[in-house]
């Protein structure tokens, strides 16, 4: 069902061309979400509370995948300073702030990234980590893992498949077997076994479809990992790739941008909207800027479509009923059951 072409009135990306090149009035780019949430009874979309931190601690990555929304890689230099990590830590104890996500590029790789973990844990402020996996192996990190498991760290790990032509088509070569490896040694240390050491793992599609029903996937996950390589885990989160950046070039270039964007508007699901991550999620670039989400700061949307605003000149109540602000990229977040940092948002 998800690879059925899209109805002509859902081709948002060809419409919009269609009227730049006549001369017509073009469709904003927040009202094409609001127009579906509208289609659909729905109030733009306003922020909740302030719960969770998303930090994006810069944009170097060992590696340079072919769906990442952020374009990281190895030559990227956007790295957060630990100036800026000490006033988003004042920033967290003066809020409340009980949960932090860190993220990248590979987080790992920021020089300060085991500063920042340290002083998380010992104001008791519970840590994500976005792993790679690879990391784990890379030329002075044969501790990480260890680091990881002393601070009780939750891993969220991205495996896109289990199959090692998949892994390395969208990965690059060699990123399957090593991938596994760190699995392994994260296993040896309770990860995916202690209640205390949760080891999640990602799956996102290789191609521009949706991805399949999380809980069928996980068990198909569960049951090639364990025979093949006796690896276990606690959760599969799948994610949808969104329409921006290196996925979005992709695209382009095969031709596929107006029917994958059609094809996320067309499995628009209105039962995501509520738990939709950017209502209670405020996203942080390596300077300190604010955004509603990961996927606007990368696309350069401002929170809320106000000024560039920095963590430190908010108040997190201030947010409260706020308009996110919004572009044709969310329909990634609220097609089929939903995608998010913390993988489908409806069974």
């Amino acid at each position: 069902m998800a690879n059925q072409s899209p109805t002509k009135d859902n081709l948002s990306d060809r419409v919009l061309n269609e009227q730049h090149h006549r001369g017509l009035d073009v469709e904003k780019p927040d009202a094409v979400f609001d127009r579906v949430l509208a289609r659909h009874g729905l109030s733009p979309l306003c922020r909740s509370d302030t719960v969770d931190l998303q930090l994006n601690l810069g944009y170097l990555c060992n590696q340079a995948c072919t769906h990442c929304h952020v374009d990281a890689g190895p030559k990227r230099t956007e790295l957060m300073t630990q100036k800026t990590m000490n006033r988003i830590l004042t920033w967290c104890q003066q809020h409340n702030i009980r949960q932090v996500d860190l993220t990248g590029g590979a987080p790992e790789l920021n020089p300060h990234f085991r500063y920042l973990g340290d002083a998380l844990t010992r104001a008791s402020i519970a840590i994500t980590s976005r792993c790679n996996l690879t990391i784990l192996s890379e030329p002075g990190q044969s501790d990480l893992s260890e680091w990881y498991a002393n601070r009780r760290v939750r891993l969220v790990c991205s495996l896109p498949c289990y199959s090692q032509h998949t892994v390395d088509q969208q990965r690059g070569r060699g990123v399957y077997e090593r991938s596994i490896a760190g699995l392994k040694a994260l296993n040896r240390l309770g990860y995916g076994k202690d209640d205390s050491l949760v080891l999640d793992l990602v799956y996102n599609p290789n191609g521009a479809h949706l991805p399949p029903a999380q809980t069928s996937l996980e068990g198909q996950y569960r049951e090639r990992l364990m025979d093949e390589h006796a690896i276990v885990f606690n959760r599969l989160l799948t994610l949808t790739n969104l329409p921006i950046n290196r996925f979005a070039h992709q695209l382009k270039r095969a031709g596929d941008y107006a029917r994958y964007l059609g094809l996320l508007e067309q499995h628009f699901n209105p039962d995501t909207v509520p738990a939709l991550m950017c209502r209670t999620t405020l996203s942080v670039d390596w300077q300190g800027r604010v955004f509603d989400c990961d996927f606007n700061q990368v696309t350069g949307v401002s929170l809320g479509e106000r000024p560039s605003t920095y963590l430190w000149d908010l108040h997190p109540t201030e947010l409260t009923g706020q308009r996110i602000a919004v572009r044709p990229h969310c329909l990634g977040c609220t097609a089929g059951a939903g995608s998010s940092c913390a993988g489908a948002l409806v069974s």
